[in-house]
């Protein structure tokens, strides 16, 4: 008796305890619901045409005493490339801030390093971004050195060489790699003889570029109006004018302008191919079709499409072949946009075993996009996400001065910065299973397979018929 007592004691004395343990755990599951999605404050951008055509952008804002700048150059990407020469604008783009007229690579480093900023370059399919920073108190000798890499580059003959051998270099390294077979053979299913098809360089292409070269081409691609340069940090409206005037209005065109990059097809044939990788124990997979330009309506919801679809690990392909299946660690699949045409590609590395097994499921849910509509709870949770990333990767002046950049090169209005969230929430999921059955369409889906022949043809023979080369 006595022990029963003592037992009915120690249980009451830890009753409150558990209790409140319990309230806890409970209070613990019990989340407060999510907030309101926030959009990007729509900056006040100041806009100004110089006389030659050159287009100013200034976004002042408050914070650090910095300044960023970035230059876009549109039709000086990829897509100006001719076809012996794939890569082209890579290694132009690379090769500006190696030495100038006025001073040679280090010096360049050296000045921007003294001004406590940098300054570089990076081709993409519809043009050239030339980028950089600065102390506010070195705002303007920062933008003259920007203006003279972006304008005066003398691609010196040594500098040319090396990096046509750092390009080589990594070319080979590249030629390893399963992912930039498929992707390169994948583009030239997609888009055919068009431009965006052929970016990736070639032995051929990069041993065949010279100063002389470099020299013509970036004055055929630079021009003053086709150019936007866009200001933002801490700095006046009147100071950054004055600034850009300096640096770049006598800033002259050559000669007349490239022509545009003609639009990508919206069709392509499909076709199925293996490209042999002897003794591979993987496949690296990839799924492609046109896809759409970035001024097309179809742009918010098909980005939307893309995110629920392949753009994230909560997404359907993601969950359906790493979680549920375990195929492969990663698999994803969307939109490629850009200025004149886009493409559609998906793509996971799987085992050998399952490589027929992982197409069966690409293509299972590329169909249930198309046709079922999105429940309303995944509608959110990937709205969110969008939301979320955007506001994330746009919090720094750089990088609104960046998407700014970007924008414009492929078509898309300053406005567009501040409207893409709302624009977002906005999808319905009927819009969604309408892109769904527009761009995912199985019967629309070129196939390409990176892997031992001998050890995945027999899987694939259900999906067509794989023709199969070395490279």
């Amino acid at each position: 008796m006595k022990k029963l007592m003592l037992a009915l004691s120690i249980s009451l004395l830890f009753a409150p305890a558990a209790f409140a343990a319990g309230s806890a755990k409970a209070a613990a599951n019990s989340l407060p619901p999510y907030g309101k999605d926030k959009t990007i404050p729509a900056p006040k951008i100041i806009k100004k045409t110089l006389a030659n055509g050159l287009q100013v952008w200034v976004v002042p804002r408050q914070g650090l005493p910095r300044v960023d700048y970035v230059l876009a150059v549109r039709g000086a990407g990829l897509a100006a490339d001719d076809s012996k020469h794939p890569g082209f604008a890579n290694l132009m783009a690379s090769l500006l801030n190696e030495g100038s007229t006025k001073r040679d690579s280090r010096a360049i480093a050296e000045a921007a390093q003294g001004l406590g900023g940098e300054v570089g370059a990076g081709a993409s399919h519809d043009g050239v971004i030339v980028s950089a920073n600065a102390l506010t108190s070195n705002a303007g000798p920062m933008l003259q050195l920007l203006a003279e890499v972006a304008r005066m580059p003398a691609f010196p003959p040594q500098e040319v060489e090396l990096g046509k051998g750092n390009a080589l270099e990594g070319l080979k390294v590249s030629e390893t790699s399963p992912g930039f077979r498929a992707e390169r053979a994948l583009n030239k299913a997609v888009f055919g003889p068009h431009p965006y098809g052929n970016t990736s360089p070639t032995v051929e292409s990069i041993k065949g570029v010279t100063p002389e070269m470099l020299r013509a081409e970036h004055a055929k691609r630079f021009r003053p109006d086709r150019s936007l340069l866009v200001i933002t940090g801490r700095i006046g409206e009147a100071e950054a004018l004055k600034l850009a005037t300096a640096a770049f209005g006598d800033w002259k065109a050559e000669g007349a302008a490239l022509p545009d990059t003609p639009g990508a097809s919206l069709a392509a044939k499909p076709v199925r191919m293996i490209l042999q990788r002897d003794g591979s124990v993987q496949s690296t997979m990839r799924l492609g079709s046109p896809g759409m330009a970035a001024s097309a309506t179809d742009y918010v919801p098909l980005r939307l499409t893309s995110t629920i679809l392949g753009g994230g690990f909560s997404s359907r392909v993601n969950l359906n072949l790493r979680e549920e299946k375990g195929y492969t660690y990663g698999a994803s699949a969307g939109a490629r946009i850009f200025r004149n045409g886009g493409s559609i590609v998906g793509g996971a590395d799987v085992r050998n075993e399952v490589t027929g097994a992982a197409l069966k499921e690409y293509l299972h849910e590329y169909k249930r996009i198309g046709t079922e509509l999105v429940p309303d709870a995944e509608m959110s949770m990937n709205k969110r996400y969008v939301a979320g990333g955007y506001l994330i990767s746009n919090q720094m002046q750089r990088a609104v001065a960046g998407t700014l950049a970007n924008n414009w090169l492929v078509g898309l209005p300053s406005e567009f910065l501040g409207q893409y969230v709302p624009l977002i929430q906005k999808v319905t999921p009927e819009q969604v299973r309408e892109m769904g059955k527009k761009y995912f369409a199985p019967e629309l889906q070129s196939v390409v397979v990176v892997g031992d022949n001998a050890a995945v043809a027999e899987q694939l023979k259900q999906y067509g018929e794989f023709t199969v080369q070395e490279k």
